[in-house]
């Protein structure tokens, strides 16, 4: 069966290079393979480490593989297309969700075959590995702040800012004046608020009892 094939190509700032050596390759393996080369996706000048919605070749890429116009996606490596293993894992795991498989020549990695789905696998055992790395280092560096009785999160509001936004409240001003007023944020007014309406109902508890 003669593959849709879509080709991806990215050029940074930083490489000083052109997307022509890439195409170049790609369109080699092509004439190799039997591809039918449909569309070619360009970001040039773009980062690797921006996301999807500031790389127009990849987004328009992205919605070519969701409405099933490619039967494969191939790009000259891995960094063409993200800066990191999690970057990939999500953009397979995309392409694999619309049965769209991946070339990646530099890698030599090809998901259409059996051996590049087993790579495939295994790059996310890794991915998962570290995501989980991540969040183990992210705790053990929380529990050592904490041990060290450093406190965590924005420092408590001082009494007297407290005490304005509580009688600002009483007297009827809004949530958003009183903020404004106060340098506070809504969302800390709104707490108050809350607390002093709770107040409120536990005092006529008290009465009614």
């Amino acid at each position: 069966m003669t593959k849709r094939v879509a080709f991806y190509v990215r050029v940074s700032t930083a490489d000083g290079q052109t997307t022509e050596n890439q195409l170049r390759q790609l369109q080699e393996v092509a004439g190799r393979l039997g591809w039918i080369v449909t569309t070619i996706f360009s970001d040039d000048g773009i980062s690797g480490s921006k996301g999807r919605d500031r790389r127009p070749g990849l987004d328009a890429l992205l919605k070519a593989v969701t409405r099933r116009e490619v039967d494969l996606v191939a790009a000259w490596s891995v960094d063409r297309l993200g800066r990191s293993l999690p970057d990939l894992i999500g953009l397979l795991g995309e392409l694999q969700a619309r049965g769209v498989d991946l070339y990646l020549h530099q890698q030599a990695l090809d998901t259409s075959t059996p051996t590049g789905r087993m790579m495939f696998q295994m790059l996310g055992v890794f991915a998962e590995f570290e995501r989980s790395m991540i969040v183990a280092r992210v705790k053990s560096g929380l529990e050592r702040t904490k041990a060290k009785g450093t406190r965590l999160g924005r420092p408590p509001m001082d009494t007297a800012r407290v005490e304005a936004i509580r009688a600002m409240l009483i007297a009827g001003t809004g949530i958003r004046e009183t903020a404004r007023r106060t340098g506070a944020g809504t969302a800390t007014v709104q707490r108050i608020r809350a607390a002093m309406l709770v107040d409120q109902d536990r005092g006529a508890i008290v009465e009614a009892a």
